[in-house]
């Protein structure tokens, strides 16, 4: 089958197959790909007392003895019932061999979960799984608006907590690029909030804005306003505490894909501060001035072409994590240096 459709995702997580299935969970989100397949393995386990029927294997030992998935497959559990197979770290691995021998066999009595990254299309385990009638293809990408609401609602509520809208803003400029990243950001969020009844910004510049939000804001910003001395300072302070290359790229690519569209609605007439008083969420008020100065800064041809250069280093990051670092701090160092160009042409 096809991949399924965003809408109906969290309806098949919550109600996996109850027969032989194979799902393939892929996508840039490695957060959302592991918290999805957890998710589905402890419900698809539910009502399963045999410890021995949920079997864990690493990709890296499927790709290297080809029978050990169909063998794991259609072992009979020892006390019945059936049988999860979860393969983990499926990316980068050649799996063609055995996840095609395993789609042939018409009866196959396990749930078969494996997880991957970021697939192409067309290729591979995707095209494998897109392609077979009776696989499940789920994708997993980067949290939207929408979707970074729905987590802030869940931790919040688990934690009888309520939060204000400007925290709401600003949780919004710092999360969304790595599901499991954000989630884990939010419960030291609640926890530190845990005696009071409300989250407010101070909160979140408290417990979120040191690391957190320097890496996912600031030093975005500056890359984007041009400031190069912050940028610098940033990337200086990247490299010393080992920061997650990828998660920073996808927040870029992600924080330039929004300044294209509103720098599409500014070319159509409207006026900045409408546009940026419009968005929803709401921009933290903190950061209205410098998102305002980034709109004018950035035409339409060079947020394309920032795209592009952002794209590429989102994937190069995460499927070389060694080579993230260097790629990201080239690429944020290029974009300050076209923002201070063109912001000085501007003046």
């Amino acid at each position: 089958m096809t991949a399924l459709k965003a809408g109906d995702i969290e309806r098949f997580i919550s109600n996996p197959p109850a027969n032989g299935a194979a799902i393939l969970i892929y996508g840039p989100d490695t957060g959302l790909v592991s918290e999805r397949a957890a998710e589905l393995v402890n419900k698809a386990s539910e009502g399963n007392e045999d410890p021995f029927s949920l079997a864990k294997i690493d990709a890296s030992e499927i790709a290297s003895d080809h029978d050990r998935l169909i063998d794991e497959a259609l072992t009979i559990p020892l006390f019945g019932g059936r049988r999860i197979i979860w393969v983990k770290d499926a990316g980068g691995k050649n799996l063609t061999a055995p996840v095609t021998a395993l789609l042939k066999v018409s009866d196959n009595p396990s749930l078969v979960v494996i997880e991957a990254g970021d697939l192409k299309k067309g290729t591979g385990l995707r095209k494998l799984f897109e392609q077979d009638k009776k696989a499940y293809a789920v994708p997993c990408y980067s949290d939207t608006g929408r979707d970074i609401d729905h987590l802030i609602d869940q931790e919040t509520r688990a934690a009888n907590l309520s939060i204000s809208r400007e925290a709401r803003a600003a949780l919004h400029a710092l999360l969304g690029a790595d599901r499991m990243a954000s989630r884990g950001e939010l419960k030291k969020l609640c926890l530190y909030a845990m005696q009071k009844e409300r989250i407010d910004s101070d909160d979140v510049e408290a417990i979120i804005g040191d690391a957190s939000a320097f890496e996912m804001s600031e030093l975005i910003d500056s890359a984007a306003v041009g400031d190069l001395q912050t940028l610098d300072h940033g990337l200086e302070r990247l490299a010393a505490q080992g920061s997650n290359a990828s998660i920073i790229a996808g927040q870029a690519l992600k924080h330039f894909q929004w300044l294209h569209r509103m720098r599409a609605e500014l070319d159509r007439g409207k006026n900045a501060q409408q546009i940026i008083d419009s968005q929803r969420p709401p921009v933290f008020f903190k950061r209205k001035t410098t998102i305002t100065r980034q709109l004018m800064i950035w035409s339409s041809e060079d947020l394309g072409k920032a795209l592009d250069r952002l794209q590429t280093t989102t994937k190069v990051s995460r499927l070389n994590a060694g080579l993230g670092t260097p790629v990201l701090s080239e690429t944020l160092l290029t974009l300050g240096r076209v923002a201070k160009a063109r912001g000085n042409s501007r003046r």
